[in-house]
């Protein structure tokens, strides 16, 4: 005891810093330990996460669900219009991106896409009408999750637009995507004029029928090991897509060359957009991880999320265990604006894009791409904290997907609701920045984080359905 008087005490200091400025001045020395409350402090919940983290039933459900995302293999298969391979696309249905809203609460850019793809599908000739007609409710508006599918930004997919077919063939769930448009005015940002209307058109009549003759040819594409090439190149295949796109093009002229029963022309004006557009495999990058997590989803008791998807208005978030969103309010985003906008013209967080980090890649990825930094902000160093930071939160580290600059680990993967609510570490996502009026199209690029009151709410949820169930 009298040495332990003796010598200069060592405090772990936990709480406020200020705690330890007396120890300090008095000649001790303390070491800061940064620690919050589990749940935001709140007892009930905190106690319900309590009994979640060391329950076995859990734990064997995700097991499962977390092994079945990593045997999915995410396969391109095909290309065909919404109506023929999208389940429940029936007429008159425009699917949109996020959890499910009301046309009246849609943010503007989304309301803008759906007036877009009304005047596309040629169901109204004027904006004025296009509005009427889903004022009347005579358009049936859903979630793209709720039918296998995703979509970036605002996320529409109409009956008759072109989609990605992505099948796990190491299952039996199928992922849809649409096309990608390129940048400017644009759909998926709410832009409908004349310009964008035609381009849909020419996607749908020319681009897409051609790009299913090459997928055809081709014989399909595994879209793992392209992944994790681009990813060994640069990407991280939600906002830096160029080695991904770049291999893809590849795949697909070689594929188109040697092909005789295409149409040269339509063969050039598809390469020609598709080598104009840096972004073009982020739509497939999407439906990959789609198939990848819809491969997970339905294991009862498991934590895993599955998605995690925004409409501009709300955030929301799935796990395995239940099949029902818990939402937030759609953060604002910190990042880099393009020249003459700011903060006070961006929508707020928009698209279902953020599969990509449920999925392990985007934000869970930026190790991979120092290069993304130029795109949303901060530094190289900032990419490679990101990365780390998510390896509390997630269940293990996917080895088909591995990073050179952590020495070829793999991502961190498999995000665990208990886990996020646990430590307070929320889920990385990096992503474009729309204006908040419609087809003013993206002005910034940054990043954001998945707002703990859906993994509350999710663990509640959970907590309630464990109780009824016997141990």
């Amino acid at each position: 005891m009298t040495s332990l008087i003796s010598r200069k005490p060592v405090v772990i200091n936990v709480g406020l810093a200020g705690f330890a400025d007396n120890l300090r001045q008095c000649g001790g020395e303390a070491l800061a330990l940064q620690w919050q409350p589990p749940a935001e402090g709140d007892v009930a919940t905190g106690w319900a996460l309590a009994q979640l983290l060391d329950d076995a039933r859990i734990e064997a459900a995700n097991r499962t669900a977390y092994a079945r995302y990593l045997a999915a293999q995410p396969v391109l298969t095909g290309v065909s219009t919404a109506a023929e391979v999208i389940p429940g696309m029936d007429d008159r249905r425009i699917l949109h991106a996020g959890p499910p809203i009301e046309w009246a609460r849609m943010c503007g850019p989304q309301q803008g896409a759906v007036l877009g793809a009304i005047l596309f599908e040629g169901w109204a000739t004027s904006l004025d009408a296009a509005r009427a007609l889903v004022e009347r409710g005579d358009v049936h508006l859903a979630p793209c999750h709720h039918h296998g599918a995703v979509g970036p930004m605002a996320g529409i997919i109409s009956p008759s637009m072109p989609v990605w077919i992505v099948r796990n063939t190491a299952g039996d769930n199928v992922a849809y995507c649409n096309l990608n448009e390129g940048l400017g005015k644009v759909l998926r940002f709410g832009a409908n004029h004349a310009e964008v209307i035609a381009r849909l058109r020419w996607m749908a009549a020319t681009m897409g029928p051609t790009l299913a003759g090459i997928v055809e040819a081709m014989g399909g594409l595994d879209l793992k090991p392209l992944m994790a090439q681009a990813l060994h190149m640069g990407d991280e295949v939600h906002n830096r897509n160029v080695a991904a796109s770049g291999l893809l093009f590849r795949k697909l002229t070689v594929a188109a060359l040697a092909s005789d029963r295409l149409d040269p022309r339509k063969v050039a004006e598809t390469l020609a957009f598709i080598a104009g557009n840096d972004h073009f495999f982020l739509n497939l990058s999407m439906a990959a991880c789609k198939a990848m997590l819809d491969a997970a989803h339905g294991v009862p008791h498991a934590s895993l999320v599955t998605a995690m998807a925004r409409n501009g208005v709300d955030f929301g978030i799935r796990i395995s265990g239940l099949d029902q969103w818990f939402t937030a309010p759609a953060a604002v985003i910190d990042g880099l604006f393009f020249p003459g906008f700011g903060p006070d013209d961006a929508a707020r967080d928009l698209g279902d894009s953020a599969i990509t980090e449920t999925a392990g890649v985007g934000g869970f990825a930026m190790a991979a791409s120092p290069a993304i930094v130029q795109f949303i902000g901060g530094t190289p160093r900032d990419a490679l904290a990101n990365t780390r930071r998510m390896l509390p939160i997630t269940l293990g580290q996917n080895s088909a997907f591995t990073l050179p600059a952590l020495d070829f680990t793999g991502t961190p993967a498999g995000i665990d609701a208990r886990r996020v609510l646990d430590t307070g570490i929320q889920p990385v996502i990096n992503t474009g920045i729309a204006h908040r009026e419609a087809g003013v199209g993206q002005i910034g690029a940054g990043i954001t984080h998945a707002p703990l009151a859906c993994f509350t709410q999710a663990i509640q949820a959970l907590a309630a359905t464990m109780s009824e169930v016997p141990a």
